[in-house]
């Protein structure tokens, strides 16, 4: 039997719009918006749809936004597709969370209250310091990791060969864009972000979110979730929660996650589930030309179900 593995978007990948046509086109979609914005006690689903986009990219607003169009995306997919040989889940730094919500580690509303919590916890450190990211494109990683070393700054993703996200101190990340080139980096970028996620200043949103996280009931994942910090599926509650607690000030391991899912749990077509192409866009660089499906409106979502229709012929019957 093929199997196939769901992705969830991390941070960044938000856009307004997102959801919008989907919750117009089913009624399973608009239930979820409605319960999130009770959850929430606001109008999350005005966010998502409307923006404008300076609200949506806060970071207290796009992590419950993504989280909530991930599961918005798969409900809509289930309603068209059915019943899918889902074999397992991962998903980019928050959208970890999502996937643990697809496997039914926790319901929907936990999660949502998990995420939330989060938000807050990781806004709340980035007020409190002086914090940057940047990519280094076109490097090997032992490079960024002696250039990270050197400069006192973290590893904070392992996106795909040939892409690190460093985190750490505004100005430390500054020194290390000026040293790239002469490390070997082709290219080193600033990104857009409102601190130094995944590295040592999140430490205060990692306590917090470690005492939400030991008040909350985690069940077994129906199918293995693979954490972003050991890129390996976890069962264990206990181990769960450290995962999902260890990922704040982690480095996210993407390019180990997708090779494990491949190698390890056989997976023959990933769907990326979360606004554009991104997950798919990295695994492309992990695997080329690896099969994959990206679904985050009507119209990607119409176009994988035509697809899935011819992958879905070599199931057994």
């Amino acid at each position: 039997m093929k199997k196939i593995a769901l992705l969830f978007s991390g941070q960044g990948a938000q856009t307004p719009g997102m959801g919008q046509d989907l919750a117009a086109a089913y009624p399973g979609v608009a239930a979820i918006f409605r319960r999130a914005d009770e959850i929430l006690g606001y109008s999350i689903s005005s966010i998502a749809f409307n923006g404008p986009e300076e609200e949506l990219t806060k970071t207290v607003h796009c992590q419950p936004a993504l989280y909530i169009h991930g599961l918005a995306a798969l409900s809509a997919l289930t309603a068209e597709a059915g019943s899918l040989p889902i074999a397992a889940a991962a998903g980019l730094s928050l959208g970890e969370f999502t996937a643990h919500t697809a496997a039914g580690t926790f319901d929907f509303d936990t999660g949502l209250q998990l995420v939330a919590r989060r938000a807050v916890a990781m806004q709340q450190a980035c007020d409190a310091t002086s914090g940057a990211m940047a990519a280094m494109i076109g490097a090997e990683e032992n490079a960024v990791r002696d250039l990270a070393a050197q400069t006192d700054v973290d590893v904070a993703n392992l996106n795909s060969p040939g892409q690190v996200v460093i985190s750490g101190e505004t100005s430390k990340i500054a020194l290390a864009v000026s040293l790239a080139k002469e490390a070997g980096v082709r290219k080193a970028a600033t990104l857009n972000v409102a601190g130094a996620y995944h590295s040592r200043l999140m430490r205060s949103a990692y306590e917090n979110l470690a005492a939400v996280l030991e008040q909350t009931p985690i069940g077994i994942p129906r199918f293995p979730v693979i954490c972003n910090v050991d890129a390996m599926p976890v069962v264990d509650a206990g181990r769960i929660r450290e995962t999902l607690r260890e990922q704040v000030t982690g480095t996210v391991r993407w390019t180990e996650s997708i090779e494990y899912l491949i190698d390890h749990e056989h997976i023959d077509l990933f769907i990326e589930l979360g606004p554009g192409k991104v997950l798919a866009g990295l695994v492309n660089r992990i695997r080329r030309d690896f099969p994959t499906l990206s679904i985050s409106d009507v119209p990607s979502l119409q176009a994988a179900v035509e697809k899935l229709e011819h992958f879905r012929f070599d199931l057994p019957q």
